[in-house]
């Protein structure tokens, strides 16, 4: 493994969204030793151990293991850990596998998904790929990290890492366009930013582009009744939930998890404060969380 330059840095967002859970030739896909591994910064000093560890084991696994849902139930029990990306005074490519909030868990997933079916078993080779997942055309920077789910899910569409669940029309599927201002109207709650205002045009810039995009989603009473959608959405699946809270598109994020009794959301939960297959069915969680209005699908490839 070729040696990098590591950091120790305290936890820290990702998605604007991503603390919003509350009680109530880019279309191929990028290869891994693409673009030079930027600045690394590692929380904990076995993080990098803990990755190869994990990608080793999933190169023994049998051919048709569901990847995303082992590497998925590798991090249960994990702490919930907000802002895990925004305590550092500059942008670097963080690295945490003790602490997650609901974004990072989901990128660190889909990009040791990503490298188990590359057959990549290195933590540089995975630093490559998480860039790829976090921001936009792999290019770390505070502009361009996604910070909005939306401008996540058709970046990585994009670089043919995930897919969206095609679901049929009426009744089943609907349309969304959200208008999205959080980050600009609320910079005080982003340290970096706050300390940065400079970079507020590229932010609208980028609100802009989410509040021109209309996706697919799923309203949350048509989940009463779950079962319906066994043929559509599978374990592993990425679930964002949509929001109509003011300036959001999507309020937390996690992976699809069929129950005898429905489907349920494997997430990072900061109500629980730790990684969980949540008990309750997706739907019943959806009932507490007054904001939120449904869910939207994407896929691993």
């Amino acid at each position: 493994m070729k040696k990098l330059l590591l950091f120790i840095l305290l936890a820290g967002v990702s998605l604007a969204s991503c603390s919003q859970e509350t009680k109530s030739n880019n279309s191929q896909t990028k290869t891994a030793d693409s673009i030079q591994v930027p600045k690394v910064v590692i929380t904990h000093n076995t993080d990098s151990l803990t990755i190869v560890e994990m990608l080793q084991q999933a190169n023994e696994l049998p051919q048709d293991t569901n990847q995303i849902m082992f590497f998925a139930k590798k991090f249960i029990g994990l702490p919930y850990v907000g802002y895990t990306l925004d305590q550092n005074k500059e942008e670097s490519l963080v690295i945490n596998t003790k602490g997650v909030d609901c974004t990072t868990y989901v990128e660190n997933v889909l990009a040791l998904t990503v490298c188990a079916k590359k057959k990549i078993t290195d933590f540089e080779g995975f630093c490559n790929v998480l860039k790829d997942v976090r921001y936009i055309g792999g290019k770390v920077g505070y502009t361009t990290r996604q910070h909005y789910f939306t401008i996540w899910m058709e970046d990585n569409i994009k670089d043919g890492l995930v897919e969206r669940v095609i679901l049929p029309d009426p009744p089943l599927s609907a349309n969304r366009t959200p208008f999205v201002n959080y980050m600009t109207t609320h910079v005080a709650s982003y340290r970096m930013l706050n300390a940065h205002k400079a970079w507020l045009p590229e932010i609208k810039a980028m609100e802009d582009k989410v509040s021109h995009t209309t996706f697919p989603y799923i309203p949350k009473q048509q989940l009463k009744d779950s079962n319906k959608y066994r043929d559509y959405i599978n374990d592993g699946d990425i679930i964002a939930i949509v929001t109509n809270k003011a300036g959001l598109d999507v309020s937390h994020v996690g992976f699809a998890s069929w129950h005898k009794d429905g489907l349920h959301l494997l997430n990072a939960s900061s109500l629980h404060k730790k990684v969980i297959d949540e008990p309750m069915t997706l739907y019943q969680y959806l009932q507490k969380q007054k904001t939120s209005v449904g869910i939207t699908l994407v896929r691993v490839k």
